[in-house]
């Protein structure tokens, strides 16, 4: 249950890149947060790619291309290592996607914000990162929870919704 969010000018990536930057940053955030990768756990990871205008982002000094991600995730999804990671990989893809070196790298920022618990709502319910956690084991028993990449806590569970059957999240 993340969302990484990417903003670039139009034009700034390459052919290749716009093509596979977006699954290539779920896979960092998925890979940071210690998601499982499975089909499922894939699909509760959304990832949007912003092209602006021509002239619609600038500095005070010039005009070549800034990249901002922009990445939400449960608050205490991503440990400080994790977070870590996803900086430096997430910088990283976005690098290569545009054709640029890591000479390059302070044109890209990413900037994590953690929702606070109880303002999530997924499948008509709030949902509660500590419900998340409780939960994960019961993930496990159904072959869902065995992470890649240990780098923080899962914002992925089981969780039982209000009126629903279980859901995993």
């Amino acid at each position: 249950m993340s969302i990484i969010r990417l903003t670039v000018p139009s034009g700034s990536l390459g052919e290749k890149g716009r093509e596979t930057v977006q699954r290539d940053l779920a896979e960092v955030l998925l890979r940071s947060e210690g998601a499982p990768d499975t089909p499922f756990f894939r699909a509760q990871l959304w990832s949007y790619l912003v092209e602006l205008p021509a002239g619609a982002q600038t500095t005070a000094e010039d005009d070549a291309p800034r990249f901002l991600i922009d990445v939400t995730v449960p608050r205490g999804a991503l440990s400080e290592e994790g977070k870590a990671g996803l900086v430096r990989d997430a910088t990283a893809t976005v690098l290569s996607a545009a054709g640029l070196t890591e000479a390059d790298a302070s044109r890209v920022w990413v900037l994590v914000h953690e929702q606070p618990d109880g303002t999530w709502g997924a499948g008509g319910s709030v949902i509660r990162y500590a419900d998340l956690v409780a939960n994960r084991p019961r993930a496990a028993r159904r072959g869902l929870s065995r992470p890649r990449h240990r780098l923080g806590h899962t914002s992925s569970a089981v969780v039982s919704c209000p009126g629903r059957d279980q859901r995993a999240l």
